[in-house]
């Protein structure tokens, strides 16, 4: 026997449908106020300088803070590959577009590293989970914008494309030192 929930009167709320006018039925206002809008926009100079850049002549500048681009593989204080192939960044990954291969680590210093680590970077949906799910602050992503390829096996980075981004990029955005490994 099912129990039927208690519901009392004031619970439900009756909202009524407002009437239009015929103005209003017919979308005249809306009309209006969004071709102002587009004049506005169109016709105002200096608004559209601010935004408008010739790409590739000219750059935007971006706040590197807080900009997410391509990925790197960053390395510790030895050079080594700073991932611990905890998989934390492939579970992380709403794209599933991160597949890592551990083996038992050569260093005393940690239990496994990478010996397969690929991003498929047009699968990526540039989300930053990978980044705040590594407890290490292995991968990160760079200001770096310009991806290009010519084919998808291009677009799929391996591990070594990972570490080369990190040796090109070290310099323009700090990493967080986290205090689990200490570089």
């Amino acid at each position: 026997m099912t129990a039927k929930p208690d519901w009392k009167q004031t619970d439900i709320i009756h909202v009524d449908q407002p009437e239009l006018s015929m103005t209003e039925r017919m979308y005249l206002p809306q009309i209006f106020g969004g071709m102002k809008t587009t004049l506005r926009h169109m016709f105002k100079k200096k608004l559209r300088d601010e935004t408008v850049v010739q790409y590739p002549e000219q750059k935007r500048q971006l706040r590197k803070e807080i900009y997410r681009g391509v990925h790197r593989l960053n390395r510790d204080d030895q050079g080594r590959v700073a991932c611990v192939a905890c998989f934390m960044c492939e579970t992380a990954c709403p794209a599933h577009c991160i597949h890592i291969e551990g083996a038992e680590s050569p260093w005393p210093d940690r239990e496994k590293y990478p010996i397969k680590f690929d991003i498929d970077e047009l699968r990526c949906i540039y989300c930053g989970m990978c980044e705040e799910a590594c407890p290490v602050d292995a991968i990160e992503l760079t200001p770096e914008y310009h991806l290009v390829g010519g084919s998808r096996e291009e677009m799929i980075f391996d591990k070594e494309k990972l570490l080369n981004i990190f040796d090109r990029t070290k310099d323009e955005k700090p990493r967080k030192n986290p205090n689990i490994t200490g570089y």
